[in-house]
């Protein structure tokens, strides 16, 4: 799911929150179903205005939950060398978005797991403590919504939180690419083959299955009448689990086609570089003005790559101080590392990278971190239309 349009709440660690606007209708809905059902369980206990301050505290408490579940996707990708630009709560969740592919199963399968790991662990904690509250029998009543259960509003609101994780839990674990366990399946199959691409077509089909079969359950329970609402429900995680898990396959075979390429092989191998201790003002006029290209890489005296300087930054300050404020003082620190990758790195590693689509190019670095290149997008999509040229004939 491509975030196009979405709010953002937040950073963390260099990472960006965001809810897509989808978010708002589930919060509204959940919102609104979770009153009523509140109202049920609390029996005569409950006031008017207590089951929906329940309902509003559970709604954000969950997607808390969701929250957590992709952090910890991004913690592991992050300690394993992998930058993760975004997280975003949408319709149907949340997901981590990685600057690149996993480059090996262990990877993989670590990723994958994280999160629903995260999620047993507020599984655990939320009945826990719903437990301690009320006891067992109690919090298990809560937890199937049984009506006049007798238990407290903050337990109600326990045993919702556990019952909805779990079962997102369940549902992440189908192995079905690109849910969490499609993931895995994929990282088994890979383990097994030693083929990435293999594994990856693999779990795609898996997917593939699975969207089909959520959809022909939502349609038979459209035209039977029993529940419409699990229904439609159903139709379009089927639909857009199938999406994805087409789009994944199509990478796989990008990949496939150019495997053996790597980024040095298609690179601009004589960059222009901004020093970081050069002048905005020198930036401006030798840079900008001359080649006319709306960014350059910014390096540090040793030749390191630091990050970039944008056109609209240097523009920005004002033409006084232009003369005495340096590049380094303005330019896009490469914090999160998603600005450069590595010359030696296979070319099929950037393909679906959010970087390159959103700035056209890259800077490319050895393993000191020192600028041996750029590569653009143009680049990409010549190299691969012609290994499908090739590869055709």
């Amino acid at each position: 799911m491509a975030a196009r349009s979405q709010l953002t709440l937040l950073h963390i660690r260099g990472i960006k929150i965001g809810v897509d606007y989808s978010w708002f209708l589930v919060l509204f809905l959940v919102i609104l179903w979770l009153s009523g059902s509140y109202r049920e369980v609390l029996g005569g206990d409950g006031s008017d205005l207590e089951p929906y301050l329940l309902a509003v505290a559970s709604a954000l408490a969950f997607f808390g939950s969701i929250l957590l579940h992709e952090l910890g996707h991004a913690v592991v990708a992050i300690r394993n060398g992998i930058p993760i630009t975004e997280i975003t709560l949408w319709l149907f969740g949340g997901v981590a978005r990685m600057g690149r592919d996993t480059d090996s199963p262990q990877t993989e399968f670590k990723v994958a797991v994280a999160g629903p790991l995260v999620t047993v662990a507020i599984v655990l904690a939320c009945a826990a403590i719903g437990v301690g509250f009320a006891g067992a029998d109690r919090f298990a009543d809560a937890m199937l919504a049984s009506e006049d259960a007798g238990t407290s509003g903050v337990v109600a609101m326990l045993a919702w939180l556990a019952s909805i994780n779990l079962l997102v839990l369940i549902f992440n674990l189908i192995p079905a690419f690109p849910l969490d366990g499609g993931r895995i399946a994929r990282a088994i199959a890979w383990r097994l083959t030693g083929d990435r691409g293999r594994a990856t077509r693999f779990a795609a089909t898996l997917g593939q299955g699975f969207s089909y079969l959520f959809m022909a359950l939502g349609f038979l329970l459209l035209l039977s009448g029993l529940d419409w609402v699990t229904g439609i429900w159903l139709v379009l995680i089927g639909f857009i689990l199938g999406q994805s898990a087409r789009g994944h396959a199509v990478q796989s075979e990008f990949a496939n086609r150019i495997e053996g390429i790597s980024v040095a092989d298609v690179m601009d191998a004589d960059p222009v570089a901004i020093p970081e201790s050069a002048s905005v003002e020198r930036a401006l006029d030798e840079y900008f003005l001359r080649y006319r290209w709306p960014w350059f890489p910014v390096v540090d005296a040793a030749q390191r790559f630091r990050g970039l300087l944008v056109r609209e930054a240097a523009d920005a300050v004002p033409e006084p101080s232009r003369a005495d404020q340096t590049v380094g003082e303005v330019f896009e620190l490469d914090a999160s590392g998603t600005l450069k990758v590595r010359d030696d790195a296979p070319l099929e590693s950037l393909l679906g990278n959010d970087a390159l689509r959103r700035l056209g190019g890259l800077a490319a670095v050895d393993a000191e971190g020192r600028l041996r290149g750029v590569i653009t997008a143009d680049q990409v999509g010549r190299a691969l239309r012609d290994a499908l040229a090739s590869r055709s004939r």
